[in-house]
């Protein structure tokens, strides 16, 4: 049986997702669901950078480009909010690649715009093959 990795950070994180969706629902913009949710991590003491600037590595050297992720949660998730009826392809792989630019170690996609309950899935960073 595999260890879930952070899973008690990770649990708190969705807590805060499931409080945010239970008070507010769907249908909202995803604005309004990122400064909900940066009330409710302040509300339950879970450490966050909202629209965090990461940087990007490629065979271990810095970028210049850079990417905003909507939280970086405990100094090493990385949370990417959605507000759409279903989650795509594309939405998985950014959160996939924002895994591998920076390689944090976990991410959660979170989408509030899913009726009849919050969506969400867990991403792993998967070590790079060498060539």
């Amino acid at each position: 049986m595999t260890q879930l990795i952070y899973k008690d950070e990770s649990y708190a994180i969705m807590g805060a997702c499931f409080q945010v969706y239970k008070e507010m629902g769907c249908g909202f913009l995803e604005s309004v669901y990122q400064e909900c949710l940066e009330i409710e991590f302040e509300f339950q003491k879970i450490p966050f950078e909202a629209q965090k600037e990461l940087r990007l590595t490629y065979r271990e050297r810095p970028l210049k480009k850079t990417f905003v992720a909507d939280f970086l949660c405990y100094d090493k998730i990385i949370v990417e909010i959605k507000a759409v009826s279903n989650l795509t392809n594309e939405h998985r792989a950014q959160l996939q690649n924002y895994l591998n630019g920076t390689e944090c170690k976990l991410g959660l996609l979170v989408n509030f715009g899913h009726y009849p309950k919050v969506e969400y899935e867990r991403f792993i960073f998967e070590t790079k093959r060498q060539r």
